[in-house]
């Protein structure tokens, strides 16, 4: 059995990774002996094993753990039978760059030897390497061509507690592998306390619970924190505002010159939230610097984000050379966790990060700014005291630090799915279904996911993949980009579909959201992205041919012709259907609205160079507010320009030629339309057909009822008459309520329903007779005596009985009549078979209300005496009899009498 001591000792057959001189000045070097052990397998077996490390950034875990690894592994091998590599993941591919040549650098060896790495369009790795640094999404096309991963003995997923998508993707897809294969060893290392939870996900083989964690000590210096709030906002409905990057730019100055007069050897950090902050607030910096005198003048302003020279990139997390100026690197969150940038003692923190969110609302998706979480602060701030004391400068107070969320929220559960879902289904597991994932994929977004893919012709109904799907899920972009680049590349040719994909996967700002000016720029080599960009284009190009030749040509893509003017276009739709965008009529001069074929509206960011044009493909549109967002919420942040034709081309999907009738204003009404999902191409107005008129008045009813034809007060009267029926004895008298008759149309209103349809008005139409076909036979013939129109009273008058309204459950027939009309009238009449006695309202002579009551008889000998002893004299030419009983029943007055 080997020891864990051994690990760290040379072996007989494996020349192993020098950890002593390697870890020298590390303090991750101290847990080695407790991975180790951790590592090491029970038993003679050599079976895999696994661990997560818990450690904070700057410990050296990135660097140590590896070659750690990779020395276990050796020493455990028979031979050149087993694999011996070790793929480490960094969830960024500068990071990943930067540890294989530091760790080379330490090694002895030059990258691409013993140690090595593979990123997007760039890769040095040979026989000989042992060690392999590689991004997430590398290791997932690797894990779908290959799910054994034959020829890799261990995997070290780094940074998992910044919950990548793609890494809480392989954590749930190598812990199913590790079932497949015992002597695959994993290891995720954290920087935060999330690792006991990561440990429990991974489990353990043998008995079922969690693997073990292996921590390290906190390698900080002291840290002094400061509070440095502006006087304006951070954020607008614009995004981060100008004055407030003003003000990181001169807090960072002023700091980093404070230190300089103490330490000439410091270097800051700042921390902003995309690349457009960064070269903001770094041109600012260089400003300021050029404007001052002593070592402040002779300070270096870097930057550092995702789209700049992957030379740049290197350039500035590399250590300071002797003799160097003093550095300011102004970076997104790309240094906050998954590298370490040597030399700095101070760092600036605008407290913003960008995020992925997705609005399903509108169908859109992309990065937005957001206060970055508290364990991200600290993060950061723990960059200034790795190498010696250091001090954090917070741009913001501790009020709104205290307001930020604890953690990161995990890009599962805010992102676009579609790429994750493909995945899940080219692994056999559609909709991560028993995989073991931190998080389970919202249902929501998965569904949409799910719906994309299978427009897309990736998957099937049943969710499994389709070959097509495979063919996707191989393309290093969005399943949308890469089906465009496949059909797109028939129509408009390899390169120029190549050069739209690269140009709306990259991580490309496209100024005033124009993706034509930005081409040109790239094309000219006038853009700093052109080096990655035109890297990117040769890769897809190349896939885009292999990939037409694997599936027999572009059979989906649409036989036309496409101006090249248009290709980009073109291509952007392609990838994007929903997204085709009509300029909204009269929106000119009040910042231009357009219509989305999906139905959201957009509007234009102030000042575009896409203004004017009537047509646009956007790649990409994000919720906002105030003048950009024109009024409609959301704002277009890249798009190309296209013809109608193109549009209609690329979308001929979404393409509809309908009749549409309306019933409006009570006539049926149609109109044929052409439309582009939600745009309406064209409108003319037609005459419907008898089936679309009659399908035009069911909605029309369906949605606001019988009221669209209304009840004459016949008619109504009579449906009164019906429902106290049928509440009172039931059938065979049919339910009248709105429901029932909607719910039986044909049995009662079909002639009329015809009528409407073939375009009668409904002012035509009196539903007396269509509700009399409802009345049974025969007691249709005691209608009249169940439940007459009219009552008799005394004074010989026929007075109108008004029945309660349909939906009364308990109301009663009501009589309103004249009291001196009922003088001696004892019993009180009753309708419906005498089961419904009816409530008199007796009036005065002006017929306003003087009493309630279904007992007249108690009223003559009562309440009437009162009533008499108020309105005698108020009414003295009518009678007001002392005996009700004796008097005669009259309409009249006393004079006519």
């Amino acid at each position: 059995m080997t020891t864990p001591h051994t690990a760290l000792e040379p072996a007989a057959h494996h020349h192993p990774f020098n950890l002593q001189a390697i870890g020298a000045g590390l303090v991750f070097a101290e847990s080695l002996p407790e991975l180790a052990a951790a590592l090491e397998p029970a038993g003679s077996a050599p079976n895999g094993a696994a661990a997560v490390v818990q450690a904070p950034p700057g410990t050296g875990k990135t660097t140590l753990a590896p070659p750690l690894i990779a020395n276990l592994i050796g020493s455990r091998a028979d031979g050149a039978s087993k694999p011996l590599r070790v793929v480490v993941t960094q969830p960024r591919r500068v990071a990943a760059r930067s540890a294989a040549r530091r760790l080379a650098s330490l090694d002895g060896s030059p990258v691409g030897g013993r140690v090595g790495y593979t990123v997007r369009g760039e890769s040095h790795t040979g026989p000989d390497t042992i060690i392999e640094f590689v991004t997430p999404g590398i290791l997932l096309r690797r894990l779908l061509a290959d799910p054994g991963l034959e020829d890799t003995a261990a995997v070290v997923l780094d940074e998992v507690h910044e919950r990548g998508l793609d890494t809480d993707l392989l954590l749930g897809m190598l812990t199913e592998v590790r079932q497949l294969r015992g002597d695959l060893t994993l290891v995720a290392m954290s920087a935060t306390v999330d690792a006991p939870r990561f440990a429990s996900l991974i489990g353990n083989d043998d008995d079922g619970g969690p693997v073990p964690v292996v921590g390290c000590p906190s390698a900080l210096y002291p840290l002094d924190i400061r509070w440095a709030p502006g006087t304006s906002l951070r954020m607008d409905e614009h995004g981060v505002t100008r004055s407030f990057l003003n003000h990181v730019a001169v807090t960072a100055a002023a700091a980093h010159g404070e230190m300089l007069a103490g330490n000439a050897q410091a270097d800051a950090l700042v921390f902003v939230p995309g690349a457009w902050e960064v070269s903001y607030v770094a041109g600012r910096i260089r400003s300021q610097v050029a404007a001052e005198s002593g070592p402040v003048a002779t300070t270096e302003v870097l930057e550092l984000h995702g789209q700049i020279d992957p030379r740049e990139q290197d350039r500035a997390v590399s250590g300071r050379r002797p003799g160097d100026p003093p550095r300011i690197i102004v970076s997104t969150s790309l240094a906050e966790s998954s590298l370490t940038v040597p030399g700095v003692r101070l760092v600036i923190d605008s407290g913003l990060a960008r995020e992925p969110r997705r609005d399903a609302a509108r169908g859109m998706s992309g990065l937005v700014t957001v206060s970055c979480s508290r364990a991200s602060a600290v993060q950061r701030a723990g960059r200034a005291a790795r190498q010696g004391p250091g001090r954090v400068v917070r741009c913001y107070d501790e009020r709104t630090f205290g307001a930020s969320p604890a953690h990161q929220t995990p890009e599962i559960a805010v992102a676009d799915l579609t790429a994750a879902a493909l995945v899940l289904a080219c692994w056999g597991t559609p909709g991560g279904e028993g995989l073991a994932l931190p998080d389970a994929p919202p249902r929501a977004a998965l569904a949409d996911a799910q719906a994309v893919l299978r427009d897309l012709g990736a998957v099937d109904s049943s969710g499994a993949v389709t070959a097509l799907g495979k063919t996707l899920a191989g393309i290093p972009s969005d399943p949308r980009l890469a089906r465009a680049l496949l059909d797109g590349t028939a129509v408009v040719g390899a390169r120029s579909a190549a050069e739209a994909v690269a140009l709306v996967a990259g991580d490309l700002r496209a100024s005033g959201a124009d993706l034509s000016r930005l081409l040109t720029s790239l094309r000219a080599g006038r853009d700093p992205g052109e080096r990655r960009w035109a890297e990117d284009v040769r890769r897809l190009q190349s896939l885009s041919r292999t990939s037409a030749r694997t599936r027999n040509g572009a059979a989906n893509a649409p036989a036309v012709s496409v101006p090249g003017t248009e290709a980009l276009g073109f291509v952007v739709a392609l990838a994007f259907p929903d997204r085709i965008a009509r300029r909204v009529p009269g929106s000119a001069g009040t910042g231009e609205r357009y219509l989305l074929s999906s139905g959201t509206r957009a509007g234009l960011p102030a000042g575009s160079p896409l203004t004017g044009h009537e047509w646009l493909a956007v790649a990409e549109v994000s919720r906002a507010q105030g003048r950009d967002a024109a009024g409609t919420g959301a704002v277009i942040r890249s798009a190309a320009p296209l013809s109608q034709d193109t549009a209609e081309a690329a979308a001929r999907h979404l393409l509809e030629d309908t009749v549409e009738a309306s019933f409006n204003g009570g006539r049926v009404m149609a109109k044929r339309e052409r439309r582009l999902g939600a745009i309406v191409l064209s409108s003319t107005p037609v005459r419907p057909t008898p089936g679309e008129g009659r399908a035009a008045v069911a909605r029309a009813l369906a949605r606001e009822g019988l009221g669209v034809i209304g009840f004459s007060p016949a008619a109504d009267t009579l449906r009164r008459r019906m429902a106290l029926l049928h509440r009172e004895l039931g059938e065979p008298w049919p339910d009248v309520s709105e429901p029932a008759l909607l719910a039986r149309l044909d049995a009662w209103l079909a002639p009329e329903l015809h009528a409407l349809a073939a375009g009668a008005s409904v002012n035509g139409i009196d539903l007396v007779e269509p509700l009399r076909r409802l009345l049974p036979w025969p007691e249709a013939s005691r209608l009249g005596e169940l439940a007459p129109e009219r009552l008799q009273v005394p004074s010989g008058s026929q007075i109108r009985i008004t029945y309660p309204a349909v939906d009364d459950d308990g109301g009663r027939p009501v009589v309103a009549v004249k009291l001196q009309e009922c003088f001696g009238w004892a019993e009180t009449p009753r309708l419906v078979q005498g089961r419904v006695p009816v409530l008199f309202h007796l009036l005065s002579p002006a017929r306003a209300p003087l009493a309630v009551t279904d007992d007249l008889a108690s009223f003559w000998s009562g309440p009437y005496l009162q009533v008499r002893a108020q309105m005698r004299g108020k009414y003295p030419k009518h009678p007001w009899p002392e005996d009700p009983w004796a008097a005669k029943a009259t309409a009249k007055t006393k004079a006519r009498m």
